[in-house]
């Protein structure tokens, strides 16, 4: 498993479907980069000036979306996982 250090949150990503509401099929070309993901694990929060530390605003199962560029994309033991900054994350998805 991959723990992450400081404000830095470990992702799966989502994909997003391939056909359009109206059953047409999108090319690999015609994709977006995926924006949402599943958090797999996070941090111990980011250590400020004074010895602080600030907790992550996720917790693990959290559904996430996140910036299009943000993140380093890793494999690891065959699955693919976005690593990123907690202030890559733009909101988490309430069901």
């Amino acid at each position: 498993m991959l723990k992450p250090l400081g404000d830095r949150v470990v992702i799966e990503t989502i994909k997003e479907a391939s056909t359009t509401k109206g059953g047409l099929f999108l090319p690999d070309s015609a994709e977006k980069k995926p924006v949402r993901g599943k958090v797999i694990s996070v941090g111990n929060g980011k250590m400020l000036e004074d010895g602080k530390r600030v907790p992550v605003d996720v917790q693990p199962g959290d559904v996430i979306v996140f910036a299009q560029y943000g993140g380093t994309t890793v494999e690891f033991d065959g699955n693919e996982y976005t690593i990123l900054n907690e202030r890559d994350i733009l909101a988490v998805v309430v069901d």
